[in-house]
Formats: C-alpha cells, sequence, structure tokens
C-alpha cells in the first residue's frame, strides 16, 4: 500500500476515533472531552493502525501474471 494512502487511512482513523471518544466523553460526562486527552486517544489510534496498514498487501487474483 503506498504511503499517501496508509497516511490518509491513518488521520481518518486518528479523527474518526477522536470524535467517537469525544461523544461517549461529553455524554457520560457532560462537559467536553480536553484536547490534550483527544489528542493521546488519536495518537494511539495511529499506531496500531499504521503497523497493521504496512503488513496489508494486495491479494493477487489468478488472472493476474506475477510482476
Amino acid at each position: 500500500m503506498p504511503f499517501w494512502q496508509r497516511l490518509v487511512i491513518t488521520v481518518a482513523a486518528m479523527i474518526g476515533a477522536s470524535f467517537v471518544v469525544g461523544l461517549i466523553w461529553d455524554a457520560l460526562v457532560g462537559w467536553q472531552i480536553p484536547s490534550y486527552l483527544s489528542g493521546i486517544i488519536g495518537g494511539l489510534t495511529a499506531l496500531p493502525v499504521w503497523e497493521f496498514l504496512k503488513r496489508v498487501r494486495p491479494k493477487r487474483s489468478a488472472a493476474m501474471p506475477p510482476v
């Protein structure tokens, strides 16, 4: 997977995770999540997503000759 695709997916996962946790936090506590805590959650989400995407390889179909 090219670098730019991994980067886009990782950033989307970070933003999505921060948003969802922010909604849950607001529902439970009643006030907004602190920005540093949201950043920590986004960063902790990015690490496993990035590592997972580095290991993902496109599957070769039988119709495609090897490169």
